[in-house]
This record gives structure tokens, sequence and C-alpha cells, in this order.
């Protein structure tokens, strides 16, 4: 069977997150997987909490297996529990190896607000399931959503990586019953050549969605300020059209960054996003042959 890990803390965020996983396990037949990570304290303090940590430990299995029983009985799916001790984000990837998890559904926890920024830094946890994981993930902020999807937004830009999410589009929206919206953004750092490129591939790209009989539209926005600006502008696209559920995008690695480092462009989509993102990490192979 199918498996949906959705990682839980029993806060807010996490049930949003749980919510949302629902229509994809109807829709894909899936067991949700229930997980919930216990990092006891390290150093001189867990000199002093053994006899606490196994009362603790007892106490969530319990809410881990009621929050399950609860899930099951409201939605009629299969929901399991796993109860796991050490550093969260690395058992969130190895249960999701274990399991051969298709999907991660996750709510998104952000680390304090610095000065200035309203919506606050991505949290180490998510950031690094975000780096290091398989299979794709879909994170989800701090409010509910559509129950399914209507509608995709596929940002799409000249670099291999960013290829990639054609297919993983066409097969969500084949999941969904959803239509896909390609969108490329065009800033004054780009030449007539790379703009002509971008055209080029965004026709293909339609031809090929056209094709797999899904509903297809493409917008090239002119005339951004510059690249930075790229990703409020997108995020505007997707507050105005209000039928879109969903944004794929690709975790691409920047040269200087270190592991485990999410990218800025990645980064920004993922926080600041008012819809549920899905994110996938590049692979080498598997690229369509007209994109070459």
């Amino acid at each position: 069977m199918k498996q949906i890990l959705v990682p839980v803390d029993f806060e807010p965020q996490s049930l949003i997150a749980l919510e949302q996983s629902y229509n994809l396990a109807r829709l894909l037949e899936a067991e949700i997987v229930l997980l919930y990570v216990f990092d006891p304290p390290s150093g001189i303090l867990s000199l002093f909490s053994a006899s606490y940590d196994e009362e603790l430990l007892k106490k969530l299995e319990n809410e881990l297996n009621d929050l399950a029983e609860k899930v099951s009985a409201e939605t009629g799916l299969k929901v399991s529990t796993i109860l796991e001790r050490g550093r969260i984000y690395s058992k969130i990837l190895e249960t999701a190896d274990k399991i051969e998890a298709q999907f991660i559904v996750m709510g998104l926890h952000s680390q304090p607000e610095p000065p200035g920024n309203k919506a606050g830094v991505m949290g180490a946890n998510s950031s690094r399931v975000l780096r290091s994981t398989k299979c794709p993930v879909i994170t989800i902020n701090a409010k509910h959503h559509y129950a399914g999807c209507r509608n995709i937004l596929l940002p799409l830009d000249l670099t291999r990586e960013s290829r990639q999410k054609v297919n993983w589009a066409v097969n969500i929206a084949k999941i969904y019953g959803a239509g896909i919206n390609v969108v490329s953004g065009i800033d004054s750092t780009h030449d007539t050549e790379e703009i002509e490129k971008l055209k080029y591939l965004a026709r293909q790209v339609k031809h090929i969605i056209d094709k797999e009989g899904i509903k297809c539209t493409v917008e090239i926005i002119e005339n951004i300020e510059n690249e930075k600006a790229l990703i409020p502008t997108l995020l505007n696209y997707v507050e105005k059209k209000g039928n879109i559920d969903l944004i794929i995008i690709m975790t691409q690695q920047e040269a200087g960054l270190v592991e485990f480092f999410l990218g800025s462009t990645a980064q920004e989509f993922v926080r600041l996003s008012p819809v549920p993102v899905m994110s996938i990490v590049p692979k080498e192979l598997g690229f369509i042959s007209i994109f070459d």
C-alpha cells in the first residue's frame, strides 16, 4: 500500500498539514503514517530526565494512537503511527526511506522573526528535510487550505532542474484532476536570446501538457524589476488567481551554500507561499529529450 508520511507534534501547524493529507491519501488509496519524533535533552540535562522521558514517551504513544483512531474514524482512511526518539529531521528522513513514502506532508515551522522580517525564517528541521529527502515534500503554512487541488502553478525557467517539474506537474494534475498554470518571469537580466528561449520552452511545455489532456495556460510576466522581485510577483499571481492550490518547485542547490541549506529561491517560495508547496530534489537523469 502507498504511504504518506505526516510528522506531527500535536501543534496546530502539524494538524493542519495532517488535514491537507486526507484528500491526497484518498486519491492515491494510500495509508497515512503519523510520525512523532521525541528529541530528548542532551548534556547534563539528560542525566536527570531518564525516568521522566519514559513516562513522557508512554503518554506520547497514547496520544498518537488516539489521534490515529480519531482520523481513521472521521475519514475512513487507514492510519498508522510511529514513535521515534532522536534528531527530528534525521528520523523524518530515515522513516520516509524505511516505509518508502510516496510523499511527506508537513507543517512548516519557522524560527523567531528577525527584525524587519514578518515571515520569519525557515526552521532548521524543515530546511534539512527539504534538502535531503528522496521523495517530494508538501509543506503547509499556518492556515487551512482548499481540500484538493484545482490548479497547479508551475514556475518555469531555463535551468535543467526547473524542467524536471513538468513530469511531476502532469502526474499530480492527473491525480487531482487539476489544471496547470505555467508561468515565467522576465527581468532586466534576461537578454533577447534568453527571452526567446524561455518563450519557446513555455510553448513546448504547454504542448506536452495539452497532449496529456490537461488544461494548461501559459503566461510570461515581463518587465519584472529584478530577479529578487520574481518571487513576490509569482506569489501575487497566485493570490490574484484565487484558484491555485499547489506550487511545484525544485530545491536547487546553490554554489557556496553549506550542505542541508535550502536554496534561497526555493526557501522564499516555501516560507512565503499562501498555498501548499511541493518541493522536489533535482535528479541527475530523467530529462525529456526536447529540453536538451
